[in-house]
């Protein structure tokens, strides 16, 4: 009968251990990220030689660190739509990136916190690229879309170009803007599942 005792007493003693530590967080997560899908549309230029066949990589985020790399972004494309209405102009899978077309692209990837404030393009290869715009609309919550980046030059090659509108303070001789850096590695979009 002690025995039985002692042991009763050794597990309410294990319990009310475990649930002083699920009271202070130290079991469960304390949050739990979870993905969200993009649409990422990109014009590339009418310049002659202006389109590509090279790999290209998107980076973009916002100014709460969330990140998000998609590389090979040309095997998440999804349509080419009519660059002067928003008429979609086909949904068989064509070559992206060429010249005068607009193209779509389906991203998944871990969920904004604030609205995309930077994007990069990254062209590996040895083609000339000249995009003109870039832009990732959150398909959860349109709040956290980007604005229209704009490039309207040849990209260079094997490098991140883009714009960083995060962090940008007005001083009496113009816009500052705080220098990105990239320091940690970020999460790899996912390719979306159908």
């Amino acid at each position: 009968m002690e025995i039985i005792k002692s042991r009763r007493g050794l597990v309410i003693a294990c319990c009310i251990f475990l649930l002083a530590l699920l009271a202070g967080g130290e079991i469960l997560p304390q949050t739990i990220k979870r993905n969200c899908s993009y649409t990422v549309t990109i014009q590339t230029t009418c310049t002659k030689g202006a389109d590509t066949s090279d790999h290209v990589s998107l980076r973009f985020g916002d100014e709460k660190s969330n990140d998000i790399i998609v590389e090979h972004l040309n095997s998440k494309h999804v349509r080419q739509v009519d660059p002067l209405q928003p008429l979609v102009l086909d949904d068989i899978p064509r070559k992206p990136f060429q010249a005068c077309l607009v193209d779509e692209f389906q991203v998944k990837g871990q969920c904004m916190e604030s609205p995309i404030c930077y994007l990069y393009l990254k062209q590996s290869g040895n083609d000339d690229w000249r995009p003109g715009f870039a832009q990732v609309e959150a398909l959860e919550d349109s709040g956290l879309s980007s604005t229209s980046f704009f490039f309207r030059r040849y990209l260079p090659r094997n490098v991140w170009h883009g714009s960083d509108l995060c962090f940008k303070e007005t001083t009496p001789f113009g816009i500052k803007h705080k220098r990105k850096v990239f320091n940690k590695k970020p999460a790899v979009a996912e390719s979306p599942r159908t």
